[in-house]
């Protein structure tokens, strides 16, 4: 008896030592930076699907599967997404009540390392959502850090994920908040607050913060904004006021009256600003989803603008802070402030591949609400070193963090620059020229040399795609102008940031990017034979040889991609892209909404494409558009008062 109870004795010390060690194991695997799982609903049932989002920092191959209470695996998926963050969803549409398990296997990860396990429980019943708080707008209950940083990139990625070629556009954000299949965390508290889109509808200032704190809403993180100028008589934007959702702004203070400039006004060059602040700004309501409704369109809509993105680069008060530029840094969910206070997001990184360049892909806002995707180049990003303008380039959130009894607080730079889960802060793209910032954007993107042919052909495919999305706009201005619309023009430099019928429907902003992105495209080939190192120039020829290659590409694949608008009368009318090149002189005077659409595209008078041309803008507007030529022209934007 003796030793038969020494065996068992023995039996369960193995036991037990295989348990420690395995815990072990898993505790190191803990540590690991950006490992995170993020299970949905916040309170998960039998009665909705479960889904599971699992985020890594390293490239390694893996599958995602959920193991059910009786340990049958009821899920899998071995696509990895981003990078980086790197990471996997795998979801469930009628789970059983019991403990899951959510399980990441990964080939070549560190010992200890290969298995992931996560436990999930699933309940019989529905559980309540978080109480609304009468100190917070929502509760706080994680902190920011890697693993939250890297579930927000995740998020923002599957929000507006598609293939490259795709070209996406929503009338407004809400649009793509209650598409279940996007937005992992739809009716995440079980309330169906996404069923009608939250209302949320910001344009370029206000989007990275609707998306920010939809994000900290539904995950329950520190949320804030500043009160910033906007820059003007020499100087850039300052930011002089913080407020939090445990600090809130006084209801009882009056917004602002002057007109944000967002969607690419004046200091936007993409339309005009954002509509003008409401009267007042009312009290809060109290409950949690009336609550942060209100605080976004309301509070956050009428504070944040475009000089909230243009701080100077070394100042620590702005809700942004400059990152390098690296594969690392430039995760989806950092922002891209241009010089003029245009506004994106970026959403997803594309790889170099033997056939094809690296890319880029980021979403912006528009006046009118609308949120597209676009790529990366020059057409669409501008920079410029001017310390006047503010701080240019691409930037992330700066954490918010939990201070003790002191509430909610930003990191500084330098607390940034020493912070394990950032370290990321850097002043070094704010020394680059124009010319070395997209050179070193080149190299990021695509780290070997490229194929000049391929190049010249995405660039070619990048001013197709900003062409196509100008039809949209003047198809918009056609149908109002067919409603009977005139719309008054404003006077100056204000023609980039008013408001009404103009910002909605007229297109100076867009057309002289426009013009900007055609002389990129004319440049290329002077470009790759100044950058002869980033292409794979053939052996066999000279750099003039390739130029001369490049020339004859860009003609026939100008004169074979074509676009379709339409006329006055609904008749269509096709252009190639040839054509709207030669028409860069008439572009510059093509942007009133109250000119016909055929006028718009350039059609010249007395031809059979301006025939069916109906409306023209007054002789009086005409004459101030020719004395604003000069503008576009010189590819240059007004100064702001």
């Amino acid at each position: 008896m003796a030793s038969g109870l020494g065996l068992i004795a023995a039996v369960l010390i193995l036991i037990g030592a295989a348990r420690a060690e395995d815990q072990k194991k898993e505790d190191a695997c803990k540590d690991e930076p950006g490992l995170a799982m993020l299970a949905s609903p916040f309170v998960p049932w039998k009665g909705a699907p479960l889904r599971v989002l699992m985020t890594s920092e390293t490239a390694l191959d893996g599958e995602l599967s959920l193991i059910a209470p009786d340990g049958s695996t009821a899920a899998t998926s071995r696509e990895r997404r981003g990078g980086p963050p790197y990471f996997w969803i795998a979801d469930v549409a009628e789970p059983t009540a019991g403990k899951w398990q959510a399980v990441l296997s990964r080939d070549g990860a560190k010992e200890g390392c290969k298995k992931v396990t996560r436990e999930i429980t699933v309940r019989k019943a529905q559980g309540a959502a978080p109480k609304a708080q009468s100190k917070s707008v929502w509760p706080v209950r994680e902190a920011w850090n890697r693993e939250t940083e890297n579930l927000y990139s995740a998020w923002i990625e599957k929000l507006f994920d598609a293939p490259a070629e795709e070209q996406l556009s929503w009338p407004k954000l809400a649009e793509v908040l209650k598409d279940k299949s996007r937005n992992f965390l739809f009716n995440h508290y079980g309330l169906k607050e996404d069923d009608k889109g939250l209302g949320l509808e910001p344009d370029c200032a206000d989007l990275p913060y609707f998306l920010r704190g939809y994000f900290a809403f539904k995950v329950g993180l520190p949320y804030g904004y500043s009160k910033c100028s906007r820059g003007g008589g020499g100087r850039p934007p300052k930011c002089v006021k913080w407020w939090n959702i445990q600090s809130e702004e006084p209801p009882s203070q009056p917004p602002q009256t002057q007109s944000k400039s967002g969607g690419g006004g004046l200091f936007g060059l993409l339309g005009g600003p954002e509509k003008p602040a409401a009267a007042s700004v009312p009290a809060r309501p109290q409950s949690l989803v009336p609550a942060f409704q209100s605080y976004m369109r309301n509070t956050v809509a009428n504070s944040v603008h475009s000089g909230c993105g243009r701080t100077a680069a070394a100042d620590d008060n702005g809700d942004y802070y400059p990152v390098p530029l690296t594969q690392e840094s430039l995760r989806p969910g950092t922002i891209y402030a241009d010089p003029y206070g245009h506004i994106l997001v970026l959403v997803k990184r594309l790889p170099q591949t033997a056939s094809a360049a690296g890319v880029f892909l980021a979403v912006d806002g528009q006046p009118d609400g609308t949120v597209a995707r676009k790529r990366f180049w020059r057409g669409n990003f501008l920079f410029a070193q001017d310390e006047k303008l503010g701080g240019a380039g691409f930037k992330r959130f700066r954490p918010i963090v939990r201070d003790g009894s002191a509430g909610l607080r930003k990191l500084t730079n330098a607390e940034i620059g020493k912070t394990a889960a950032y370290q990321d802060f850097s002043l070094d793209p704010s020394k680059l020229g124009v010319e070395d910032f997209y050179d070193r954007m080149d190299d990021v993107m695509s780290p070997e040399p490229l194929d000049p042919m391929i190049a010249i052909k995405d660039a070619i495919t990048s001013l197709e795609e900003q062409v196509k999305t100008r039809v949209t706009s003047v198809e918009n201005g056609r149908k109002y102008q067919t409603g009977g619309g005139e719309a008054s023009m404003p006077e100056g430099a204000a023609i980039f940031e008013t408001t009404g019928a103009w910002e909605d429907f007229a297109t100076p902003s867009r057309d002289l990017r426009l013009l900007i992105a055609i002389d990129v495209v004319k440049g290329f080939p002077d470009r790759v034979a100044r950058r002869t190192e980033r292409y794979q120039m053939p052996k066999d020829k000279s750099v003039a040889d390739v130029k001369s290659e490049l020339e004859g590409t860009l003609a026939s694949e100008l004169a074979a991609r074509k676009v379709t608008y339409t006329r006055t009368d609904g008749s269509p009318w096709t252009l190639t892209l040839k054509d709207v090149i030669e028409r860069s002189a008439a572009l510059e005077m093509a942007y009133n909404v109250n000119d016909c659409a055929e006028l718009r595209w350039g059609a010249a008078e007395k031809s059979d494409e301006a025939a069916t041309c109906k409306g023209r803008a007054p002789e009086a507007q005409r004459a101030r558009m020719e004395k604003y030529r000069e503008w576009f022209r010189d590819r240059r934007r007004p100064p702001r008062p």
